[in-house]
C-alpha cells in the first residue's frame, strides 16, 4: 500500500448488474464490468452486494450454505488478482464462511497491489418476507479482536473507505461512526428490490425512501456516497412468492447529497464520476455540523427505548 498523499481528484465507479444462479457466470460479468470501468479511468470500483450469486435469502435452505467461502478463498483471490492487474482499489462482496456454523455477509476491499486492505462484515441483519438474512448471516462483531469498533473505515492507498452493506443504509448511527473515524467516502453495496405484487405507488415510495436516506447520510456527514444495487427479477425458489424485482437505481452522490450519476431500474451499467476530495473540508467549514454536535446530550442514544 502506497504512503503517498491521495490525489485531490479521484475517479470512482459503481457496478450495477444482474446475477446468475451460476457463480462463475456472475463473476465473469463482474470482471468484465470492472475491466471496463478501469479502462475508463476508475481508481476505485465498487461491486454490489453478493454479486457472485443470485440473492439466495428469499428462502431458508441449509443446502445454500454451500455457497459460502472463506476469506481468503476462491472469489476473494480472483478479485485480488483483478485489483492487482488493473491497479485499482476494488470493493467486492462475499458470503463468508468464517468457521463451522458462523457465516457473514462480508465486503472485501482489495488494494492496488492485490492485498486485502480490510473487510467489513454486515452489522445490521434484516429478517423480512423474501429477505431471510438472519438465517444465513451472523452480524459483524461490534468490536474487532484488536479492539477496533466494528464501524471502522478501511485504509487503502486512495484513502479511508467507510464500507457498510445494504440494511446498514437505514441507520444514521453507522454512517456517523464511519465519518467520526475519518471515512472519506461512504460505500453501500446493496441487493434490494420490490415485491412484484406491490402496487406502483408503494414501489415508488420504497425506492425514493432508499435513495433519500442515503443522500441524507451524505448531507449529514459531508461525504460522497457510492451505492451500487443489482437489477433483474429473481424467482423465489420456494414458490411462496413471485420473487423480487431488484430495482437498480444505483447512484453516486456528492457531499451535499447532489446526484453525480444514477442508473435505471433495469439495465446493467457502470456509473463513473470524478470526486473532488477537497469538497468535504470546504463544506465542513461553512456547514460545521461536527463542530456543533452536542455529544454531552446524546447518552440516551445507547438505550433501546427511552421509556
Amino acid at each position: 500500500m502506497s504512503n503517498k498523499q491521495p490525489a485531490a481528484q479521484l475517479r470512482v465507479a459503481a457496478i450495477q448488474q444482474p446475477c446468475s444462479p451460476d457463480k462463475s457466470e456472475s463473476l465473469a460479468t463482474s470482471e468484465r464490468l470492472v475491466r471496463q470501468a478501469a479502462a475508463e479511468g476508475a481508481r476505485l470500483i465498487v461491486l454490489q452486494e453478493l454479486h457472485a450469486t443470485q440473492y439466495f435469502c428469499q428462502t431458508e435452505d441449509t443446502a445454500l450454505f454451500e455457497l459460502a467461502e472463506p476469506v481468503p478463498g476462491p472469489t476473494s483471490e480472483r478479485l485480488s488478482g483483478l485489483a492487482k492487474e488493473l491497479g485499482v482499489v476494488l470493493v467486492g462482496s462475499i458470503f463468508e464462511r468464517r468457521m463451522n456454523g458462523v457465516y457473514h455477509n462480508t465486503s472485501v476491499v482489495l488494494d492496488t497491489d492485490g492485498s486485502l486492505a480490510g473487510l467489513y462484515r454486515k452489522m445490521h441483519i434484516p429478517d423480512d418476507p423474501g429477505f431471510y438474512e438472519k438465517f444465513y448471516f451472523t452480524p459483524g462483531d461490534a468490536t474487532f479482536n484488536d479492539g477496533r469498533n466494528g464501524f471502522t473505515p478501511i485504509q487503502t492507498s486512495i484513502g479511508k473507505l467507510g464500507v457498510l452493506v445494504c440494511w446498514d443504509q437505514w441507520y444514521p448511527e453507522a454512517a456517523r461512526l464511519m465519518a467520526l473515524a475519518g471515512a472519506e467516502i461512504l460505500i453501500y453495496p446493496t441487493a434490494i428490490g420490490w415485491d412484484v405484487t406491490d402496487d406502483p405507488a408503494e414501489q415508488t415510495r420504497q425506492l425514493e425512501a432508499w435513495v433519500t436516506v442515503q443522500r441524507g447520510h451524505a448531507v449529514a456527514n459531508n461525504l460522497p456516497v457510492i451505492a451500487p444495487n443489482r437489477v433483474g427479477t429473481e424467482p423465489d425458489p420456494s414458490g411462496h412468492s413471485e420473487g423480487i424485482r431488484f430495482w437498480g437505481n444505483s447512484f453516486i452522490c456528492g457531499p451535499q447529497g447532489e446526484f453525480l450519476a444514477r442508473g435505471n431500474d433495469s439495465d446493467e451499467c457502470i456509473l463513473s464520476v470524478t470526486l473532488d476530495r477537497q469538497r468535504t473540508e470546504a463544506i465542513r467549514r461553512i456547514w460545521p455540523y461536527f463542530r456543533d454536535r452536542r455529544i454531552d446530550a446524546y447518552g440516551d442514544i445507547l438505550k433501546r427505548v427511552r421509556d
